[in-house]
């Protein structure tokens, strides 16, 4: 008997908009439970939205994610199947790409705009010096290099003569939100399959 739902764990930096996506996307879901929200910043306001699902948060310091077995323990606790990265800043250590899935959602069409440093405005002001005529989102697996996992899928979206950092990251914002949860679904699907 293969398994009949994936437990995901999220990790978040910030204001967790894409995890409060996830959230919303999965409720009441069977196929899916979100078993617990980490954060490296306790005032994220990514575990609060956690706490009003009822969802389970731990936030954690450099030495627990780099130099302690403590993270990937607890994660195995929690039967994790999946690990979702939902604007979470750090590079993820090796001991957990071997041991979980991961996605990680980039808000640009890599390989271009990726790497060390190259997230939120950071990215949208780069594209918009660069005068480029589109940019977009890159749903992506994680592996031990910053945004260089194997790509899943890549949405577009038009850039405006008049758009600044702050336009264009609304309109990725939206994409992010439509389309994260529904690749998550995809592959969710995927490891399911893949379990029987």
């Amino acid at each position: 008997m293969g398994k009949t739902s994936i437990n995901i764990a999220i990790f978040a930096s910030g204001s967790g908009t894409n995890a409060q996506a996830i959230l919303d996307y999965f409720k009441g879901n069977k196929l899916v439970d979100i078993k617990c929200i980490y954060s490296n910043n306790p005032a994220a306001y990514a575990l609060t939205r956690g706490k009003k699902f009822g969802i389970k948060t731990k936030s954690f310091t450099k030495e627990d994610f780099y130099k302690s077995p403590a993270i990937l323990a607890h994660l195995k606790n929690n039967q994790i199947d999946l690990i979702i990265l939902a604007g979470f800043m750090w590079l993820v250590p090796t001991q957990l790409v071997k041991n979980f899935t991961l996605l990680n959602i980039h808000p640009a069409l890599l390989p271009n705009y990726g790497g060390k440093g190259m997230y939120g405005h950071f990215v949208h002001e780069a594209v918009i010096k660069n005068k480029e005529q589109q940019s977009g989102i890159t749903i992506h697996y994680v592996n031990n290099q910053y945004d260089k996992g194997s790509i899943i899928t890549q949405v577009t979206c038009p850039v405006a003569p008049n758009d600044t950092a702050d336009s264009l990251a609304a309109k990725i914002h939206m994409l992010e939100h439509k389309h994260y949860p529904e690749t998550i679904l995809k592959v969710v699907e995927k490891l399911l399959s893949e379990s029987n």
